[in-house]
């Protein structure tokens, strides 16, 4: 099976207490362990201004994970639990190791390109007296 990498952020209400984003964290741990997920990082940013106003709110508390999968399966369910979840204004999931894989091709084939390439030869450096003119009586 392919191993697959997400980041997920997700944006709560501002005035949501922490222990309630620690219980939306622990919910979706308990989804990803059940799809045979993996939650790598928890990180928890705090309150931080939103570039746009998301359901009236100004600000909300911002939350990372980093997970890892092998099913696909594992994402519309967090999706469907974040959606379902009065605390949760916002969220966003990306697949990640497309991404890599995108860049790792892209690398190679520059590096390709750049082998293909002649490279020019250094200039050699003229020998000396031939910039007087060469002749002499």
């Amino acid at each position: 099976m392919e191993h697959r990498t997400y980041d997920l952020i997700f944006i709560c209400r501002p005035a949501t207490p922490e222990e309630e984003v620690t219980k939306v964290v622990s919910t979706l741990e308990g989804a990803t362990a059940e799809k045979g997920g993996k939650i790598e990082k928890v990180e928890k940013w705090g309150t931080r201004k939103l570039a746009y106003r998301v359901a009236k709110h100004r600000e909300g508390q911002y939350v990372y994970l980093a997970l890892s999968s092998t099913q696909g399966e594992m994402i519309k369910e967090l999706e469907r639990r974040l959606k379902v979840n009065d605390a949760v204004i916002k969220y966003l999931t990306v697949r990640t190791d497309e991404e890599l894989k995108r860049q790792r091709k892209l690398t190679a084939k520059r590096e390709r390109r750049l082998a293909r390439r002649p490279r020019k030869a250094a200039a050699a450096p003229a020998a000396p007296g031939a910039e007087q003119g060469g002749a002499s009586a």
